[in-house]
């Protein structure tokens, strides 16, 4: 990791050697725990922070690698409609104007993508916005009442769009196909009946200029910091050290699993260093299910770097085990109806706050995350 040197403050973990008596620890030196331990500290707070990662930022940890910010979690795109979300991190970094437009490859053929009016013509020959839509109504299936989220996107845009864009992708993130699946997973399709690519519909994107893991180690600055540390190798001993816990982490381990553990998907990366450009996109996302990786992000991109080598990553999709990375909750009813036990468990629980994705057990965007984190820093004040 590399970090310019600043005021922020960098212990080991050595919990015997620390005698101070702190207002606020947080657990989770991500996003969620950054931005608290930030307002917390400008509002006279004394705070620590620890993480057991050897590396601030969480999942938006950056690493300067070939002289490019590779993203080493998966890529994360800024993006929001918020203008005081938008303010507040355009205080800790110079963020460099970025559209998401992946695309997808299905069956050595590349598609537009979200779904847009180029789609359409690359799969029908469709030309106008109204041809588009005739098209579209002749696709779908007749499904009133549909019962999974294969029906639910039949009923929406019809079996070629399903099998190109939606069940060998799906199968891959979820771990099982879409006919096993809630609708409610997939929100929507989007499909737009013009040429627009954007991914996001937000005012404001764009990527840190010099990586999301500067732009954290700004928020952090004169705040002490403890890497490497798990709260619970001895969370006796960390209670001791504040009068109030804000806890980022997975809600079902604070409480030992007590109700049973919550369903999460994890991933692996796969990173390679290569001469000269590879795919020429950031992101192109591969549909088809015999290939094992959702996408390959080619991390220059983000900045249009003109770099004479280039790195890539290859994700992975994987079910989550204890000794991985829990990247996306599983919402579906039988999770939900679990957390909402451990939700009423962690009311009662003295001077503990959860929060953050894992914390809520909640799939939050980097926005959704800095919006929800500023409103409780603001309550806690």
């Amino acid at each position: 990791m590399r970090l310019v040197k600043t005021n922020t403050k960098f212990y080991p973990c050595m919990q015997g050697l620390v005698m101070a008596k702190y207002d606020y620890l947080v657990i989770g030196c991500g996003l969620t725990g950054a931005v608290l331990a930030q307002r917390l500290t400008a509002e006279g707070r004394k705070v620590l922070v620890i993480d057991k990662r050897p590396h601030i930022g969480g999942n938006c940890f950056t690493q300067r690698i070939e002289d490019i910010e590779v993203h080493k979690y998966g890529p994360h795109i800024f993006h929001t409609s918020n203008k005081d979300v938008w303010d507040y991190v355009n205080k800790f970094a110079d963020f460099k104007p970025f559209v998401n437009r992946p695309k997808v490859k299905y069956k050595n053929r590349i598609y537009s993508f979200p779904i847009n009016l180029m789609t359409l013509y690359q799969l029908w020959g469709v030309q106008t916005p109204q041809a588009a839509k005739t098209r579209l109504a002749e696709a779908t299936e007749p499904i009133e009442n549909p019962a999974n989220l294969e029906e639910w996107v039949l009923s929406q845009v019809g079996r070629e769009i399903y099998e190109i864009f939606i069940r060998g992708y799906t199968t891959k993130q979820w771990g099982k196909p879409p006919s096993e699946l809630p609708a409610d997973i997939i929100k929507r399709v989007p499909v737009r009946l013009n040429f627009d690519d954007n991914y996001y519909n937000d005012v404001y994107q764009g990527i840190p200029e010099n990586g999301y893991t500067e732009m954290i180690r700004r928020m952090l600055e004169d705040i002490e910091i403890k890497l490497n540390c798990n709260y619970f190798s001895d969370r006796d001993d960390w209670r001791k050290k504040a009068e109030h816990i804000i806890y980022t982490g997975m809600i079902d381990e604070y409480f030992d699993y007590c109700f049973g553990e919550l369903e999460y998907r994890s991933l692996r990366f796969e990173d390679e260093c290569l001469n000269g450009d590879f795919q020429g996109n950031a992101v192109i996302n591969y549909t088809d299910e015999k290939v094992p990786y959702t996408r390959i992000v080619e991390h220059k991109y983000f900045n249009y770097e003109n770099r004479p080598r280039t790195v890539i990553t290859r994700e992975y999709p994987q079910s989550y085990s204890k000794d991985k990375i829990p990247y996306y909750p599983v919402n579906n009813q039988n999770n939900n109806e679990l957390y909402l036990r451990y939700k009423d468990l962690a009311a009662k629980e003295a001077n503990v706050t959860f929060a953050g994705r894992l914390g809520t057990y909640s799939y939050l965007d980097m926005d959704d995350a800095i919006e929800k984190a500023l409103q409780l820093a603001s309550r806690k004040l």
